[in-house]
């Protein structure tokens, strides 16, 4: 780091680079530019020569096509989808029976146990909202859904999570797992689970679990290690066997843990249950992704608010048990009121149904939709802002888009490979430029390479304009408290929200264009970064800013010369979350004009000949974000001495 002054406190010598580390004879900032220099210098020579325009011949795609053609149903997997559909028919059908005053009821009641009066009344006016928008048989098919995708989740998680707690071992195990199961984009592999779970509801439940219990395998295992070693010595010590320790000392105490990883866990199966539209899962997912299909803003609007009420009454009701599971016992009059008020609740909204049956069912003169008025606002909006965004946009295109593109389309693809190994080279070891060759080589070969690079295209500017806005607002919100509290909710809001509701708005003012990914991936993936910068920036230590202030720094230098500097490292933690969520949304992108390899998956999934070249773009996929995981994982690794950063 660079010293505000020469009478500035110097850092103490960073550690040399680990073994196996590139060696580095000149500052890393000037290995970056000979890097981007040479890349350039080649492009202009090379520019169109050598091209890949199908890759290899696609005998990896007829390979999967026919694969996909000839297994059918495997025999192992009917069981599963046989009590999976039960599952839901069996769900599907108590909604219909408690009618929509029953189910409101019961939700109110749970929320009134877990949470209290003012969650309860939340869950009431949410689940109102469901039938005013006239979306109520959808939105009771979604938390059918979550909730056999959550229960399951747990049923599953919290055991592995347990024993991730108590062995080092398996923990070491499930680890690696984890991280690629969150690596992963969800689309890629949406179509292999269709294939063996086939469409509809087991497939959406199949790929929601996987998707959503790495949150609680990690909460549980991390719960379960912040367990004080005193309460489980003095446990042991009164003869509590193993067992006894975990069920009346570890889970007791590491409860609050877990109930935020169940948080987690729910806002995750929410985010995919409704992606898992895709392959035919049943709610209102299904009514996003159609209105998207036609480009009808209204529908998708009305069906995108719908799943916003859901996610934050979801949200708002498993924090607020969260927070009072920690504030320990309530009194015996409360606990015993809340009680009997829930019972009510479930009783009358169960028995109304039979006593009044028009009650049954939800009055449809009762729902007030909201698509007629959005698109007609929408098309007004348009008329205003048209000019506008449409300059915007052909700007961004020529300006930004085009040219990387162009970049990385014109390049000989072996340059492409090669530059891509030098830069995993210069940011961290020789096991990562292997990783780098080894998974552009393979979308090489599954011939998928022009699609790979705009796909590549968009991650790398969604990436580096959500980390400029990153560090714009990070860096505020890590300076003040005031800009923290305003921002917090905000942030918090947009880490709630499912994808889909992303590409609305987008879709609305730049309508289906490769900006429109960009943009979406952007918002979806700034909140977390933003979070991870600020946290970064307010830990850097009080009395390292006050030295600064005191040999004259301003409020720039302080920011340039010592705060940035000093939380490099979670800047670059927050630059690989912020990889791995836009590699999600671009790709969810290829449903609004994204292409690349986005809507190879789309494509796979609508058209029964095209199976092959969706299983490999989700294979595809899957290397892509390996790649760029472990180079930004290694950039913020490695060691650097001054001379690396100079």
């Amino acid at each position: 780091m660079t010293a505000v002054t020469a009478d500035a406190p110097s850092a103490p010598p960073a550690p040399p680079a680990p073994a196996g580390a590139a060696p580095r004879r000149f500052g890393m900032k000037w290995q970056l530019l000979a890097w981007f220099v040479s890349w350039i210098v080649l492009w202009l020579l090379l520019n169109g020569k050598f091209p890949l325009e199908a890759g290899t011949p696609p005998f990896v795609q007829d390979a999967l096509q026919n694969f996909a053609s000839n297994l059918g149903l495997v025999s192992w997997t009917q069981p599963i989808i046989n009590v999976l559909n039960g599952l839901y028919n069996a769900g599907v059908w108590v909604t219909k029976q408690l009618g929509w005053t029953g189910m409101i009821g019961l939700g109110s009641a749970l929320a009134l146990l877990v949470a209290g009066w003012r969650m309860a009344l939340l869950t009431a006016l949410g689940m109102l909202s469901f039938g005013v928008l006239g979306l109520w048989d959808e939105s009771m098919q979604t938390l059918v859904l979550i909730a056999i995708s959550v229960l399951l989740s747990l049923l599953i998680g919290i055991p592995l999570g347990i024993a991730c707690g108590l062995s080092d071992r398996f923990n070491r195990i499930m680890m690696p797992i984890l991280d690629t199961l969150q690596i992963m984009p969800s689309l890629a592999y949406l179509g292999f689970i269709a294939l063996f779970f086939l469409i509809g509801p087991p497939s959406g439940i199949v790929a929601t679990i996987i998707y959503a219990i790495p949150p609680t395998i990690r909460l549980t295992s991390v719960g379960i290690r912040e367990v004080s070693e005193a309460s489980v010595e003095a446990s042991r010590s009164l003869g509590a066997t193993g067992w006894q320790v975990l069920r009346d000392v570890q889970l007791p105490m590491s409860r609050r843990t877990r109930v935020v990883g169940i948080n987690q866990t729910v806002m995750a199966a929410l985010s995919m249950i409704t992606i898992a539209a895709l392959v035919a899962a049943p709610g209102l997912g299904q009514s996003v992704l159609g209105a998207l299909e036609i480009l009808n803003i209204g529908a998708a609007f009305n069906s995108g608010l719908a799943l916003v009420i859901m996610a934050i009454v979801l949200d708002r009701v498993i924090s607020a048990a969260s927070t009072r599971s920690a504030a320990g016992q309530r009194s015996k009059k409360e606990t015993w009121t809340n009680r009997a008020v829930a019972a009510v609740l479930i009783a009358v909204g169960a028995l109304l149904p039979a006593i009044a049956p028009k009650t049954a069912t939800w009055n449809q003169a009762w729902s007030h939709p909201i698509t007629d008025p959005v698109n007609t606002a929408t098309d007004s909006l348009n008329n205003v802002l048209y000019p506008i965004t449409t300059a915007f946009t052909e700007w961004i295109t020529v300006w930004l888009i085009n040219p990387l593109e162009s970049l990385f389309t014109g390049t000989p693809w072996f340059i492409v490979i090669a530059a891509f190994a030098v830069l995993a080279l210069i940011l961290g070891r020789v096991r990562t430029a292997m990783t780098a060759i080894l998974c552009l080589a393979g979308c090489v070969v599954i011939a998928l390479w022009p699609d790979t690079m705009v796909t590549l295209t968009q991650v790398v500017l969604a990436a580096a304009l959500t980390l400029i806005l990153g560090l714009l607002i990070g860096v505020w919100i890590g300076r003040s408290k005031r800009a923290d509290r305003v921002w917090r909710p905000i942030l918090d809001a947009g880490q709630v929200l499912p994808p889909f509701v992303y590409l609305v708005p987008c879709l609305t003012l730049f309508g289906s264009t490769r900006l429109t990914a960009i943009i979406a991936a952007v918002i979806y993936a700034a909140p977390a970064v933003i979070k991870i910068v600020g946290e970064g920036i307010s830990t850097v230590p009080s009395d390292t800013i006050e030295a600064s202030r005191s040999v004259g720094a301003n409020s720039w230098q302080e920011i340039f010369k010592v705060q940035v500097p000093m939380a490099r490292p979670i800047i670059l933690v927050a630059l690989n979350q912020g990889i791995i969520y836009v590699m999600a949304m671009v790709v969810i992108g290829g449903l609004v004009g994204g292409g690349g390899l986005g809507y190879e998956v789309v494509k796979g999934f609508s058209q029964e000949r095209d199976v092959g070249v969706g299983l490999a773009a989700g294979i595809a996929i899957v290397l892509l974000g390996v790649m760029l995981d472990r180079i930004s994982q290694s950039a913020g690794r490695v060691r650097r001495t001054s001379s690396d950063v100079g």
